[in-house]
């Protein structure tokens, strides 16, 4: 009789991540199926969840102690033995540690994302470093950086925050790190995937669920980040003066930023149906409502309305700063709306905006 066996797989299907499951009895099958709420394809010939590490950590958890459990091919597309060393697990005194530098950061007053990302950030670093059975060092964050950040192809992004996690730790402890060799990589200096106004307005006219199309308008009519349209509370939103209070957003800074008449007269139908009590977007589950729906409800309304556009959320936020700096809105005050500190941040919309490029002569056209 064989060895029960799960082999495990990063894959695409029906036009989605998965983690691919496939096992070679039927009691794994009915464990996979009951335990894991996995999915049968009958065409690939294997159970299925969603991807993402922490769905990964819970199938492998859950049938190490009952089967021989391959992970090989996920750890060579999830850079290296990622999967592997997030399964070690971190002595008391290292989780006393995170648990601490958590604390510390807290009272320094760092946001709550930037305290999770850097913590888990943190968290896996030392796992590293008990994996490799090294001392904490300067030499130890070298050889992290490279073998599961550079080697594996990670964003400039995740290293330039990784390099900082990794410092405020060292900071934490009070460790010395002059001697580390390590440079911030420079970003890569892309322009913003920018939607001419009718585009917007096709995505718009193509979402046909009230909640969503509210949503997405608010986003692009306010200069949003999602996160500031998902924790808006309904007594942000000031109909007298036509302005919308965004509090605590990023650093920490309040800013005001217009509100559309169209939008109201949405919010108001919106209210009149969904009758909101605090946040005008409520989450089903949680408090507040999911950036990955959000995302999710973007994607269905670009394919709706013929948009192949590679855009996020982020990219109504960029076209609301576009388009008002092609009708002649003074910069310091496009500045002043999206809430950048610098007015370096909002002139990347100078190389964007089409009306721009238009005033300019084309040499070849000089003499007609």
């Amino acid at each position: 009789m064989p060895i029960p066996q799960a082999i495990l797989d990063w894959t695409r299907h029906r036009d989605r991540e998965v983690l691919s499951i496939r096992v070679n009895n039927f009691f794994l099958a009915e464990k996979v199926k009951n335990e894991l709420r996995a999915t049968w394809s009958q065409t690939r010939q294997f159970w299925y969840v969603p991807f993402a590490d922490f769905t990964a950590l819970e199938v492998i958890k859950t049938l190490r102690p009952v089967c021989e459990v391959d992970h090989s091919a996920l750890d060579r597309k999830t850079a290296g033995h990622r999967l592997t060393l997030m399964l070690i697990e971190l002595s008391a005194g290292d989780a006393d540690r995170v648990l601490k530098f958590g604390r510390w950061m807290q009272a320094k007053r760092y946001s709550d994302s930037t305290i999770e990302q850097y913590v888990s950030l943190v968290n896996f670093f030392l796992r590293y470093v008990t994996m490799r059975k090294i001392e904490l060092s300067a030499r130890a964050v070298e050889q992290f950086n490279y073998e599961f950040v550079v080697a594996p192809g990670k964003s400039l992004a995740y290293q330039n925050q990784a390099i900082s996690a990794i410092k405020q730790f060292f900071l934490y402890l009070d460790l010395e790190m002059d001697a580390l060799n390590l440079e911030r990589p420079k970003r890569e200096k892309r322009l913003p995937v920018i939607l001419s106004r009718e585009e917007v307005l096709r995505l718009l006219d193509a979402t046909q669920n009230l909640k969503h199309r509210l949503l997405l308008s608010l986003v692009y009519s306010a200069g949003l980040r999602i996160s500031e349209a998902l924790h808006m509370r309904l007594k942000d939103i000031d109909r007298d003066r036509m302005v919308i209070h965004i509090k605590s957003a990023k650093g920490k800074k309040d800013r005001y930023t217009l509100l559309a008449r169209k939008v109201l007269l949405l919010l108001d139908e919106y209210c009149a149906v969904y009758a909101p009590k605090d946040l005008v977007f409520p989450g089903l589950m949680t408090e507040f409502y999911s950036q990955r729906a959000a995302q999710l409800i973007l994607k269905t309304a670009a394919r709706n309305a013929g948009i192949d556009k590679r855009i996020t959320l982020h990219s109504l936020r960029h076209s609301f700063a576009t388009h008002l700096l092609e009708s002649g809105t003074d910069i310091r005050y496009i500045q002043t709306l999206l809430g950048h500190s610098s007015p370096k941040t909002t002139m990347i919309y100078t190389h964007v905006s089409q009306a721009s490029v238009q005033r300019i002569v084309n040499p070849l056209d000089k003499d007609f």
